[in-house]
């Protein structure tokens, strides 16, 4: 399975679980890091994350991906805290962090740009809206490769 399949499946598959820990699912990664894959996995609640918290979704993370191991391959899984720079990924986290600085990427460009650095103004109808050097840009929210908070 590709690595895009792998993590659309890993969201559909964990986000719910994590939810009943009362973990919300920030960001899901599978990549290739010194010769190995990994699947890693960003938590976050309203308490914030430490150790503890990331030791129990990974446990319960891993029995329920013995279970049903649709990646078919080795990897190693890793869990952990968003820290500062926290990925913005769906609806209601660019509706959260209005106000604050942000790092953005896009699928495609949008006239010739696909890297903005600045403040997101706001969300609506699917549209990020970021202010960059005082002017404003409008970014659908399919079009958003990887958005991070810029502490």
């Amino acid at each position: 399975m590709e690595q895009h399949g792998i993590v659309r499946d890993a969201w559909a598959y964990l986000e719910s679980e994590l939810d009943e820990l009362g973990y919300e699912l920030i960001e899901v990664e599978y990549v290739q890091e010194y010769g190995s894959m990994i699947l890693r996995l960003y938590i976050d609640s309203e308490k914030g994350i430490n150790v503890d918290d990331c030791a129990e979704a990974s446990r319960m993370v891993s029995a329920l991906m013995d279970q049903n191991d649709f990646i078919g391959a080795a990897y190693m899984l890793e869990v952990s805290s968003p820290g500062i720079d926290r990925p913005v990924r769906k609806p209601d986290d660019f509706e959260r962090f209005i106000g604050e600085a942000v790092k953005l990427k896009t699928v495609t460009p949008i006239n010739g740009r696909k890297r903005y650095r600045g403040t997101l103004a706001g969300f609506s109808d699917g549209l990020v809206l970021l202010n960059v050097d005082g002017e404003r840009h409008e970014v659908h929210i399919e079009n958003v490769k990887k958005a991070r908070l810029d502490q």
